[in-house]
């Protein structure tokens, strides 16, 4: 019987995420989804389960509502870089869950890592 979407989905994210927490070294999770409209982040910490900081173009104040494009991540990965260091986070670990590494993950690394 083969497997649906949903569980095929599932299992990759579950792969990806126990691969990534076996060398993540108490660091926190800095987890990352693109719809087709809008981009979000949040910085995880998995040891107590709640969310500490977390950042997405729905915001008004970002001024990119129902974008998603380099632009947008530009923004919204500087925005995060601000709030962490502001929260004291000094050292996370990039999940991005199923889906796949394309150019605006690549953009939005660069901007969340030069904010420290």
């Amino acid at each position: 019987m083969p497997f649906s979407r949903e569980k095929l989905r599932k299992r990759r994210q579950l792969r990806v995420r126990n691969r990534l927490r076996k060398y993540s070294t108490g660091r926190l999770r800095l987890s990352v989804f693109k719809s087709s409209k809008n981009i979000y982040a949040q910085i995880i910490d998995d040891n107590i389960g709640s969310t500490l900081v977390s950042v997405s173009t729905l915001e008004k104040s970002l001024g990119f509502v129902g974008k998603n494009n380099i632009d947008a991540a530009k923004v919204v990965g500087s925005e995060i870089g601000n709030r962490a260091k502001k929260a004291g986070v000094e050292e996370v670990y990039f999940d991005f869950g199923q889906n796949t590494v394309e150019v605006n993950w690549n953009v939005f690394v660069k901007e969340a890592s030069s904010k420290k």
